[in-house]
């Protein structure tokens, strides 16, 4: 294919901008678990699904403008640098919000703990 391609981010069909065949775009949010540090994140991709010259359709996977490997193959952890990684159904995270760490910790109860188990003084 040659010549650049117009940048959609909503789902629209766009023509290439040398006048070749529509390129379609979506964006797809990927959720993702760390199984070594259950750190819980969703990463962002745009899928551009073009035809090549031979008539094949192609996913292209894209973050930032630039081609990425699948969500599913070689994803990391941002946290703790594990490649031990499970991806949740697209939308999960929406239905289940306990799984996303809060933004900033929860404050200490101020409750002192006490023991139900009587101290035992020995001399």
């Amino acid at each position: 294919m040659t010549g650049r391609l117009r940048t959609a981010v909503d789902g629209r069909t766009l023509e290439s901008e040398s006048g070749g065949d529509p390129v379609n775009e979506e964006v797809k949010v990927w959720p993702f678990e760390c199984r070594n540090c259950w750190h819980v994140w969703e990463e962002e991709y745009i899928v551009r699904r073009v035809t090549d010259r031979h008539g094949n359709e192609v996913d292209v996977w894209m973050r930032s403008g630039v081609s990425v490997q699948p969500p599913s193959s070689g994803t990391t952890c941002p946290h703790c640098g594990s490649d031990v990684v499970t991806t949740f159904p697209a939308g999960y995270l929406a239905t289940h919000p306990e799984l996303i760490p809060p933004a900033t910790p929860p404050e200490p109860d101020a409750t002192p703990l006490l023991s139900p188990v009587r101290r035992h003084i020995t001399y």
